[in-house]
């Protein structure tokens, strides 16, 4: 028998990976969501944390962006 699961494939660097692991171990059990872990790049994820990913990603982007004093 089949089991299907609808979500969103990922593809991305092996840090931001590894942000996303972490990001996924650090919620209760209840609220994790990854599906499975393809590889060290890529990944299957729920649908519905897309919008999460994308947010928590961009804050960490933000964070770790060089500015040059003026």
């Amino acid at each position: 028998m089949v089991n299907a699961i609808k979500g969103i494939f990922i593809s991305c660097d092996v840090p931001m990976a590894q942000f996303i692991v972490n990001m996924n171990a650090s919620l209760p059990a209840s609220q994790k969501f990854i599906v499975h872990i393809l590889d060290s790049t890529h990944m299957f994820v729920q649908p519905h944390v897309v919008e999460m990913i994308r947010s928590k990603i961009a804050e960490f982007r933000e964070q770790n962006t060089y500015e040059k004093p003026a």
